[in-house]
């Protein structure tokens, strides 16, 4: 098919800061387009302007050779452009085929709803995308990507004809990954291009036709599929070759003594009891299935989950660990699956977030806080992590992903912790980010930090970890050590049969 979009000299600034630099792109229809880049490369700041969130300062908007500028997203949808953000914009308590025509209700004589075309209307697209839900209940009650359908269904509605989809894996499962790239299968058949953006570059092969790689706001090249390699996208994307994603893991003796051992471990009544011990200087990998008990049995250790047993051990001596609060004056920080919602004050400066569990810290006379003490306190760990930003007054929310990451971090070593549990750690964030927080990691391990890292991918936990814990079932099955840690291992010990639902 032809070319439905071309976006020609695209620029645009912020307070002084230049994030799109003549931006050239195009979609085909029936195409699946990468756009990549490391956080921060302008993928996001320009998908807003193509769909009328954003004005740019200069450059054209071409759609089917006609061209627009939009003043709102309205009438960029008019125009056939529908875009699924990464964060749903979905109401909880209606229903599928409210939330498909929120705003644009079709009505009857005398002004009515007409809730039977609607409904009509909504299984037509649903069943176009060959997906199955329920339209009555609330959106609230569906799963993540029966939710994500109905955000599509929602463009769709609008004749979207140049849909833009923002990380739309990023809470996926494997097998409902799968699902989604056979509904863009149809999608393209039925000559919708599609703006694909993902962190995950084993996506970008399965899915994309061609690429656009964006770098610091300028356009760096649009290359096949077909005719470039994973090694050539990185170099793309972040100006350098990375060698190795991985940094060594040391050799020698291997980790120091037991700093933690977790001992009769039960989260539910009649269920699994696990234990497991955390060395001086290592990292642990957490691996298993979905559901198979990883994150919850973190959440226990720490008392933000309720146990019908538990014992624990730090440094040898016994403890009780009530609640994260308890956990963090022992010494144990967590790095939360999800940042923005449970690690981070998005709006507050990357100093408050990094003080605020520690204030007693800079506690001066008449219980006012010595800001000089803090702000050098806060300077010194922010070198540390290697926080990129203007200053430690920037606003956690305009960072990108991989710093957030390390604000959290520092926060945990600014209070002295030793234990550090990482949830997801690279979730969200781009390959130069993660190779910075896997050296930041190596970093800490090397001063005696010990840390258990949870992670969905594969081959993170094999490249990062020194022994593997595997989970199936919310049972600690195995755990694995040095030769014995490779993806075929740890998938005969975490599924049976189940293999396809390894995420």
């Amino acid at each position: 098919m032809g070319e439905v979009l071309a976006l020609k000299n695209i620029s645009k600034a912020f307070v002084g800061v230049q994030a799109l630099s003549d931006i050239d792109f195009s979609l085909l229809g029936g195409e699946v387009h990468a756009l990549l880049g490391e956080n921060g490369a302008g993928k996001s700041t320009l998908m807003k302007i193509l769909a009328g969130i954003t004005r740019p300062d200069g450059g054209e908007i071409v759609i089917d050779g006609v061209p627009r500028r939009f003043q709102s997203a309205e009438e960029a949808a008019k125009a056939g452009v529908g875009i699924v953000f990464q964060e749903f914009s979905l109401i909880p308590d209606l229903d599928a085929v409210d939330n498909i025509f929120l705003g644009r209700e079709k009505r009857g004589r005398f002004g009515l709803l007409d809730r039977t075309s609607m409904r009509r209307a909504a299984a037509g697209i649903i069943a176009r995308l060959n997906v199955e839900l329920d339209l009555s209940v609330p959106i609230g009650r569906l799963s993540v990507a029966q939710q994500q359908f109905v955000e599509i269904a929602k463009a769709l509605s609008q004749d979207a004809r140049i849909l833009i989809l923002d990380e739309p894996t990023a809470t996926l499962t494997h097998t409902e990954a799968e699902h989604l790239f056979r509904v863009m299968r149809d999608l393209r058949r039925q000559g919708v291009g599609m703006i694909f953006i993902s962190h995950h570059l084993e996506e970008i092969f399965e899915i994309c036709d061609r690429i656009t790689v964006l770098r610091d706001g300028r356009y760096i090249g649009t290359v096949p599929v077909a005719g470039t390699t994973t090694d050539a996208l990185i170099q793309m994307m972040v100006g350098r070759r990375i060698e190795n994603s991985y940094p060594p893991k040391p050799a020698g003796s291997g980790p120091g003594r037991v700093v933690l051992r977790v001992s009769d471990l039960q989260l539910e009544k009649d269920g699994p009891v696990n234990a497991f011990e955390l060395r001086e200087g290592e990292i642990l990998g957490f691996s298993g299935l979905v559901g198979s008990g990883r994150t919850e049995t973190a959440l226990g250790v720490i008392g933000a989950l309720p146990c019908q047993r538990k014992r624990i051990e730090i440094d040898g001596r016994a403890t009780t660990v009530t609640d994260p609060a308890d956990a963090l004056r022992q010494g144990i920080g967590i790095l939360p699956e999800s940042r923005k919602a449970d690690g981070l004050i998005i709006p507050f400066a990357i100093r408050d977030n990094i003080s605020i569990n520690n204030l007693g810290k800079y506690r001066a006379r008449l219980g006012l806080i010595d800001g000089g003490k803090e702000v050098a306190s806060t300077a010194e760990v922010i070198r540390r992590v290697g926080v990129k930003a203007p200053s430690m007054e920037t606003r956690v929310e305009t960072l990108s992903g991989g710093n957030q990451q390390k604000v959290v971090i520092a926060r945990w070593l600014n209070h002295h912790t030793r234990i550090l549990i990482f949830d997801e750690p690279t979730r969200g964030i781009d390959v130069g980010a993660k190779a910075d927080i896997y050296v930041l990691m190596r970093a800490l391990t090397a001063r005696g930090y010990a840390i258990v890292m949870i992670s969905s991918e594969l081959p993170e936990i094999v490249g990062m970890c020194d022994r593997v814990a595997v989970f199936r079932s919310g049972k600690l099955v195995n755990t694995l050590e040095r030769d014995a840690i490779d993806p075929e291992t740890i998938m005969k010990w975490a599924t049976q049969e189940r293999t396809d639902e390894l995420v």
